[in-house]
Formats: structure tokens, C-alpha cells, sequence
């Protein structure tokens, strides 16, 4: 048997990056997955992994989609048992230069995306006796950065927030909810493989000086949704190369 034999799981984000490398790892691992995307790459996605996929196209700062998703999630595999809340976006801009437009884009992504992700994941495993949330944050939303990501840093920062509130209003009705902290990850949003090697400086911080692959963050959530991690929640877990552990 695999890690996740018989589990379902909905993941947004899911046409590309550490979303899609976690719809690849789970399937691998037994699971079926709602592959949620508002680009309508998570069509690709769906074709490349076979009928253990359902693509759905979703805008996660949407309501009413959010709500379509776990509703399609059901009606094809009848639960969910884990939910990866990885869907965001990146901008850059100094603090004080920050328009109100990146402002209210980046938090509707990246925080109130998760939020509500989180919110109707919870409503769907509730009746099936719970399940798994993991949420996207960032190194980004530990600790600060001399890059200027300031209101990006501000949204994954609320995404640990929101996750350790779901980890302790809903552990007795068996929802675990854990956050991941990607450090310098290789994908397309961040210039793809070898993008370390023409950005050394995002890197040389790392205790490993080099950049992290896509798979290598689905492998931990595909652990934190398993049975080997039952007693694992409200966990802040980055997986940065030892980023957040080096001075300078």
C-alpha cells in the first residue's frame, strides 16, 4: 500500500509549480485529486495524470467558486479528506510604494484565497469525520526580507495566522491544518530549473546553496496529509534549504 491509498484531495494551484508536483506525488501515492487552476492549465495536468484527476477551473478569491470546487470534489469522488490551499501570486514593490491595486490583488490571492480554501475545506470533511488542511505560506511570511515584498510578506504571514486558528478551533473534530514555508523554489513563477544559478543571490543564504525543487515540497505534504503524521498540527514548517536557520 501507498501513503495515501483511498484519500481524495483537492489542490488549487494545480496547472503548475509546487501545486502541480503535489497533484504528481499524490497520485503517486494512491490518492485521487481535484486539480483546481484558474488558468486552465490544470486541463494538462488532469491529461498528464489520467483519470485519478478531475480538473476544475476555480478563482480562489471567489467565493461562490471555492464553493463550486469542493461541490465538484464531491460529486466526483464522493469526500475530500485533504485540502492544499497553494494557489498565489507574487509582487514586488518597496512598502511605500505599494499601490492600493497590488495591495488588494496580492491579499485577495494569497490570504483570502487560503481563508477560503480553508473555510469550505472544513465544511466538507466535517461530516466524513475531518481530514487535512495544508496551507501555502512563505519564508517570506516569517521573517522579513531586504527584497520588497512587503504586502506579499504581510498576506503569508496571515496565512500561518489563519491555519493555526483552524489547527485549534477544529483538532477535537479530527481537522489537522499545518503550514508550509517554501524558501527559493525552482518554478515557473520564479525563472524554472537552474534559476538559482542566474539568481545566486536568493540562495546564498541557504545553508544547502542551491535552490528547491517543486517535488521536494509536495514529498512533505504528502507526509503531513498521511497516516505517519496524525499527531502533526499547527505546524509552521519551512522548507527553504536552511534559510530561516542561517544569521547572515
Amino acid at each position: 500500500m501507498t501513503e495515501l491509498d483511498g484519500k481524495v484531495a483537492v489542490i488549487t494551484g494545480a496547472g503548475s509549480g509546487m501545486a502541480r508536483a503535489s497533484a504528481t506525488v499524490f497520485v503517486r501515492e494512491g490518492a485521487r485529486v481535484l486539480a483546481a487552476d484558474i488558468s486552465g492549465r490544470e486541463e494538462e495536468t488532469a491529461k498528464e495524470l489520467g483519470d485519478a484527476v478531475v480538473p476544475f477551473r476555480c478563482d480562489v478569491t471567489q467565493e461562490d467558486q471555492v464553493e463550486a470546487m469542493f461541490a465538484a470534489a464531491l460529486g466526483a469522488f464522493g469526500r475530500v479528506d485533504a485540502v492544499l490551499n497553494v494557489a498565489g501570486i507574487g509582487t514586488a514593490a518597496p512598502l511605500a510604494e505599494v499601490t492600493m491595486e497590488d495591495y488588494d490583488r496580492t491579499m485577495d490571492v494569497d490570504l483570502r484565497g487560503v481563508f477560503l480554501g480553508t473555510k469550505h475545506g472544513i465544511r466538507t470533511m466535517l461530516p466524513t469525520g475531518g481530514g487535512v488542511i495544508v496551507n501555502w505560506s512563505s519564508t517570506g511570511g516569517m521573517n522579513a526580507t531586504p527584497f520588497p515584498v512587503s504586502v506579499y510578506s504581510a498576506a503569508k504571514a496571515g496565512v500561518i495566522a489563519v491555519t493555526k486558528a483552524a489547527a485549534v478551533e477544529y483538532g477535537t473534530q479530527g481537522i489537522r491544518a499545518n503550514t508550509i514555508c517554501p524558501g527559493f523554489i525552482e518554478t515557473e513563477m520564479s525563472g524554472g530549473p537552474g534559476a538559482a544559478e542566474k539568481l545566486p543571490e536568493l540562495v546564498k543564504g541557504t545553508a544547502l546553496k542551491r535552490g528547491g525543487q517543486p517535488e521536494e515540497v509536495a514529498e512533505l505534504a504528502a507526509f503531513l496529509c498521511s497516516g505517519r503524521a496524525t499527531y502533526i498540527t499547527g505546524a509552521v514548517i519551512p522548507v527553504d534549504g536552511g534559510m530561516t536557520a542561517t544569521l547572515a
